[in-house]
């Protein structure tokens, strides 16, 4: 399941472990544009990256690309393999101003919590309340009176529009995929 980010801050990333003697931190881009790591100035740490009275600021003292999704981060006040190890596992957020600009007709994950989400028939499936991120597509898990939880594939031929004016996500849903379908 998804854990969103405190609200105002966006997860880009999440310390795996130090890495030499210097307090360099191997991170792990959590993000669909993992170059952009390279221009972190500030960024906050937290295991709970829901809560905002938990998370730490930290700046970047140097960033820099491992191998595929890898980076290693070098934060001021971390000089040492112990003080970098005390930092694993936490994720890294920024603020959604230092985020990258999305494109017109691009979201982010989080905002799709909360969507009322609706059929093609104008049926009321309920809201929705988490994402499960799968590697293949996201799934959104949507709780409504009429179904209970219904589980929606993030794919074009079902999700159809999103309107984050009104807070509507407008699906067609595939056959088998509601009970009485």
């Amino acid at each position: 399941m998804a854990r969103l980010p405190a609200q105002g801050y966006l997860t880009v990333g999440r310390v795996a472990r130090p890495h030499g003697i210097r307090g360099a931190l191997r991170v792990q881009a959590l993000t669909s544009t993992p170059q952009r790591m390279g221009d972190l100035v500030t960024i906050y740490l937290s295991h709970t990256p829901e809560r905002a009275e938990t998370l730490r600021a930290y700046t970047v003292a140097r960033c820099q690309h491992d191998k595929g999704d890898q980076w290693l981060i070098f934060l001021e006040g971390i000089e040492s393999r112990e003080a970098a190890d005390r930092l694993r596992g936490q994720y890294i957020l920024v603020t959604l101003q230092d985020a990258v600009p999305l494109a017109e007709d691009e979201i982010y994950l989080f905002q799709v919590i909360g969507l009322t989400v609706i059929t093609a028939e104008g049926v009321v499936l309920g809201r929705v309340v988490n994402i499960i991120e799968t590697g293949a597509n996201d799934v959104y898990v949507v709780q409504g009176e009429l179904y209970g939880e219904v589980l929606i594939p993030a794919i074009e031929s079902v999700v159809r529009h999103i309107d984050m004016d009104n807070g509507v996500m407008h699906i067609t849903p595939l056959p088998g995929l509601l009970p009485d379908s």
